[in-house]
């Protein structure tokens, strides 16, 4: 009796597969990359991603079958959504958060409906980040596509649809679309009729933990799963990340070193929802009950990835490159100042015309000291974030750190300097993964409550505790990255 998590990113696709104990039993993953079929555009491959998580599946079942899986949930990144058909078939690729499409749109809803006053249906900020402004675009532009499309799913709903799954909208998943009411927990009629986006290619909205399905019998025997596996909602891989860190009630965060660096604090929902409005902050369903969460975010592990194939790419094949990278990584903070806007940053706000900065190079300056000034930055970027959580009182007081950049320990320490807390390390990082796994195992009774799934599934494997002295130099370097972009403002577009 085994659990079965799936996580599907901006590059990677990854599955799991944990016993009832929490032991891992086998995992694989495949790697996809972004398409950038124009200028400003950012696609996902979604029929190879689809191709690659039955490769995984098969690989992961196959390897544990004396513990067969009874349940599996699929979780993935937000926003970006598919178009597919009531036959199951895939007509088009995800447009991605970071893709400038529906900037147009975004500025259009922005002017017609007060920010405040939006923010008390959806508690986001508008953007053309979101899924309202490419569902907008793709009307306007390719109509024939949004006509013959049945459904507009989530990466994560799409691929459990593919598996047999109904069409629905996982609430965390919804929450990104700006088109949902966070408050009444359902499709806002005010959004969808400014919008005229029709309500029935959208789905149901359902709970993280939900059973949607099951995996369809020839789909089954194909992978060598038992029939009549239950699929499970598991949303915004955001929101089971930070199930899968043990973030379990409020005043726990996830932080999250992926493609994207995400700090995701998780709360009860505030008496003064606009304080949190005054600050940039969302509000957004966690996968539990009653908890909500909220997202400091931007491009990282992407920047580091950078740097790997144009620093090292002809070391690419080597097992260990990451290792000896970070071997190179000097041990004091660096003065070398990073833009991270290689890609249009998306939070606090959307800017589409800008670009990536490195200042402060010599003719010294080590391969070493550039990737540490990059991770430096992409941190430093979330700390007026974090401050102003403090200010709307959610301080963080422990940081959990997962994800493929959870790996690097020089990474998590520079988290823990820059912010001022400590950072937990689970024994294993892949929480979008493990929360997956405890959301299947909730939602059929493997685990009676949070609690006992995550005292099942979540260890730590290290405590890195932060270096005041460092934190002081971050603090100041801080405000240096903040005057950074007004500066260059003009040079960059």
């Amino acid at each position: 009796m085994s659990l079965l998590g799936i996580d599907i990113g901006t590059t990677l696709c990854k599955a799991a597969v944990f016993s009832a104990a929490g032991l891992p039993l086998a995992s694989a993953q495949r790697e996809h990359n972004i398409l950038h079929p124009a200028p400003g555009y950012a696609e996902l491959p979604v029929r190879e991603i689809w191709g690659n998580v039955q490769q995984i599946v098969s690989e992961v079942v196959s390897a544990c079958s004396a513990d067969p899986v009874t349940t599996l949930a699929i979780t993935s990144l937000g926003e970006a959504v598919v178009p597919v058909t009531n036959a199951r078939h895939i007509l088009a690729d995800s447009i991605l958060c970071f893709d400038q499409r529906g900037l147009t749109h975004s500025e259009a809803l922005a002017r017609d409906i007060p920010a405040e006053e939006f923010y008390g249906i959806n508690a986001n900020l508008i953007g053309p980040n979101f899924t309202m402004p490419k569902l907008l675009w793709i009307r306007e532009h390719h109509p024939d596509l949004f006509d013959r499309a049945d459904w507009f799913l989530p990466v994560s709903e799409c691929i459990a649809f593919l598996f047999g799954a109904e069409p629905c909208f996982c609430d965390s998943h919804a929450c990104r679309t700006l088109l949902y009411d966070v408050f009444t927990r359902d499709w806002s009629p005010r959004l969808l009729e400014w919008s005229q986006l029709p309500r029935g290619k959208l789905g149901r909205v359902v709970s993280g933990g939900t059973v949607i399905g099951t995996v369809a019998g020839q789909i089954a025997s194909e992978l060598g799963l038992p029939a009549n596996v239950p699929i499970v909602a598991a949303g915004h891989d955001q929101c089971a990340t930070a199930l899968g860190c043990g973030c379990t009630q409020a005043g726990m965060a996830a932080c999250g070193l992926g493609t994207f660096q995400c700090i995701a604090p998780v709360f009860a929902l505030p008496s003064d929802r606009l304080q949190m409005f005054r600050f940039g902050l969302n509000i957004e369903h966690h996968t539990l009950p009653a908890l909500y969460i909220t997202f400091l975010y931007n491009q990282a592990g992407a920047l580091v990835k950078w740097f790997r194939d144009t620093f090292a790419g002809d070391q690419r094949g080597s097992a260990d490159l990451y290792a000896r990278l970070n071997a190179e990584l000097p041990e004091a903070p660096t003065k070398i100042l990073v833009l991270p806007h290689f890609a249009p940053p998306v939070w606090p706000r959307f800017i589409p015309d800008s670009a990536g900065a490195i200042l402060g190079l010599h003719t010294h300056t080590t391969r070493g000291e550039i990737l540490k000034a990059i991770m430096e930055c992409a941190t430093l970027y979330l700390l007026p974030g974090v401050e102003a959580l403090a200010n709307v009182g959610q301080p963080l007081e422990t940081l959990v750190a997962v994800g493929g950049g959870a790996a690097s320990d020089a990474w998590v320490q520079i988290n823990a300097d820059i912010f001022g807390v400590p950072v937990l390390r689970p024994r294993n990082p892949e929480a979008g993964l493990v929360g997956a796994a405890m959301l299947a195992g909730l939602a059929t009774g493997t685990f009676r409550d949070a609690a006992q799934a995550a005292s099942t599934m979540v260890q730590v494997e290290r405590r890195f505790e932060p270096d005041q002295a460092n934190h002081g130099l971050y603090v100041a370097k801080s405000q240096q990255l903040l005057d950074l972009y007004p500066a260059l403002q003009r040079f960059l577009a």
